[in-house]
């Protein structure tokens, strides 16, 4: 399947060129959104029948039509790419979180930011503490979610123990509970699950993407896994000034 430029409005092509990956999603069309707002030139990823969905962006943007965890649809999009954000969805029962996170670090230039999505119940060394609640919730839902073979969240973790363990220059955003709304502003953040900072354990879905987008120029996050939580919550707003 060849790439299908967008006709319309010139590209703005003068900043730094991403690839967004999974591009059609909810919070993929708001990655593409901040991403033009920043000057970048971007590459959209997507499945073929959901092409339409970036239509607002006709012009704008290049599209690659195909599956995400497809390596050779991966490895076009990413080529000369100065950043890639993906959102790692575990859609099914096919790998497809761990093979779209494989085909992004298998194929990405040495040296580009990766940055990636993911959701509070992945941990990076163990020290996240989970609420009985959150446990209980997390274990139902996966065994459900599985069983229907509608998503697999074990494979969202195997899909992030493989970025861990990858010398690129990779961040993990994990995010809370997400609603839509106005922007509060860049979330708060903290290296582990159980800060209190963390406690209202929600964020606007455009400021999630606002701080994927962001962490691309922000090298102090390279090699983490921050878990965000809205700027104006009240746990944030109970800790502002907190050392996250």
């Amino acid at each position: 399947m060849e790439p299908i430029v967008l006709a319309g409005a010139e590209r703005p092509g003068t900043g730094k060129k991403v690839c967004v990956v999974g591009a059609s999603g909810k919070l993929g069309r708001y990655l593409v959104r901040h991403a033009l707002d920043r000057g970048y030139e971007v590459v959209g990823v997507c499945r073929e029948r959901s092409v339409g969905k970036l239509a607002e962006f006709e012009g704008r943007i290049t599209v690659i039509p195909g599956a995400t965890n497809d390596s050779a649809v991966i490895a076009r999009a990413v080529r000369g790419c100065d950043a890639v954000l993906t959102v790692l969805v575990p859609w099914g029962v096919n790998n497809y979180a761990s093979g779209t996170a494989q085909a992004v670090l298998d194929h990405a230039r040495p040296g580009a930011r990766l940055v990636f999505s993911c959701g509070w119940h992945i941990t990076r060394d163990g020290k996240d503490v989970y609420s009985r609640k959150f446990k209980l919730y997390a274990a139902v839902f996966g065994r459900l979610a599985k069983l229907a073979r509608v998503v697999d969240v074990d494979d969202q973790v195997e899909a992030c123990r493989r970025v861990f363990a990858s010398d690129t220059s990779w961040t993990v955003v994990r995010g809370s509970d997400l609603e839509e709304g106005d922007s509060q502003g860049l979330p708060v953040w903290s290296r582990h699950v159980g800060d209190p900072v963390l406690a209202s354990n929600l964020t606007r879905r455009v400021d999630y993407a606002r701080f994927m987008v962001e962490a691309v120029e922000n090298d102090a996050l390279i090699h983490e896994a921050p878990a965000i939580v809205g700027r104006l919550t009240p746990s944030a707003l109970a800790h502002a000034g907190d050392p996250a």
